[in-house]
């Protein structure tokens, strides 16, 4: 057992940031109780049966509405983990010792600063993903039950990011923002904005992006009048929906047929030849969450590296 314990400057981080640790362990198990809890209360309430052999939460069924709230407040909050991982590495992990002068006891312990550095980011890395991985596993316990409701899409911020890589890769880059930001800038408050705000750009930067990464599925039919609305399977994402002129023009939106105009009439300048609406089906997310989780591991290994670099030119 003794060859297990944390030693030298591994166990000095764990010891000096045991608060911390205890406090995320806390956070789980808060999760864990209030997801846990809110499924035993649904389980209380028989769902509704409808014909074709469907069920249906009932509208009585007070703990099903209360799971659903929690989980749309649980989506958000897994968002925000990266900006709260990066930014305790920035500041109190990296930057407080930077500023405060500590660092330079444990260098004097014949310990070299690519050590002290490296010690404290791999305890603060698998802290940071066994809480994530941790919290992931209650979400799912929730979206068991309440995903793909409203608002708890699989495409959805929040719901898309916890049920899949891309969270994992997020905290991962947080991780080594915070490394790098916390050895540039050397005061905590200032780290922990910097690292929040730059981590914050890349999640909604990648998030506006990531449904370009993949070509959405086109459906067409005819643009006539009374023709039925394009059907797309039913968990798919909308990207775009429109009419397609006899000149192969897109043009978006519904102001085909109006009032008194007749059968195939749209407009006078463009004719009509054909509705379309494009998507993206559910067999995407698991594609554009590799791609997604490519690129942030990327980005974060470029910043473990000049964060490595700068290290090493002020402390050679």
């Amino acid at each position: 057992m003794s060859s297990l314990a944390l030693r030298g400057p591994y166990w000095v981080t764990v010891r000096q940031y045991r608060r911390t640790l205890w406090l995320a362990g806390a956070v789980v198990v808060l999760a864990l109780a209030v997801i846990g809890g809110l499924r035993i209360w649904d389980l209380q309430t028989p769902d509704v049966h409808l014909e074709g052999g469907f069920t249906h939460p009932s509208n009585d069924n007070r703990g099903y509405g209360t799971l659903r709230m929690a989980m749309e407040y649980f989506s958000m909050a897994m968002v925000l983990l990266p900006l709260l991982v990066g930014a305790f590495v920035a500041g109190p992990l990296i930057a407080r010792e930077l500023e405060s002068g500590t660092y330079k006891l444990s260098l004097t312990q014949s310990i070299s600063p690519a050590r002290w550095l490296g010690s404290k980011l791999r305890t603060a890395t698998a802290a940071a993903l066994a809480t994530t991985l941790l919290l992931m596993t209650v979400y799912a316990l929730g979206w068991a039950r309440a995903g793909g409701s409203s608002r708890l899409h699989w495409s959805d911020r929040g719901s898309y990011e916890a049920t899949g890589t891309a969270l994992l890769g997020y905290v991962l880059l947080a991780v080594a923002v915070g490394a790098l930001v916390g050895q540039l800038i050397r005061r905590t408050l200032v780290a922990m904005a910097v690292t929040g705000g730059v981590v914050g750009l890349v999640l909604l930067i990648l998030g506006a992006l990531r449904w370009d990464f993949l070509p959405v599925t086109t459906i067409t039919g005819p643009a006539v009048e009374n023709a039925s609305v394009l059907a797309m399977p039913e968990d798919g994402l909308i990207m775009g929906q429109g009419l397609i002129s006899t000149f192969g023009n897109r043009l978006p939106g519904w102001f085909c047929f109006p009032e008194g105009a007749p059968a195939g009439a749209c407009r006078t300048d463009e004719p009509i030849a054909a509705q379309y609406l494009d998507y993206h089906p559910r067999s995407h997310f698991w594609p554009t969450q590799l791609i997604e989780t490519g690129i942030v591991l990327a980005l974060a290994a470029l910043a473990l590296f000049a964060a490595f670099r700068v290290l090493r030119a002020r402390h050679p």
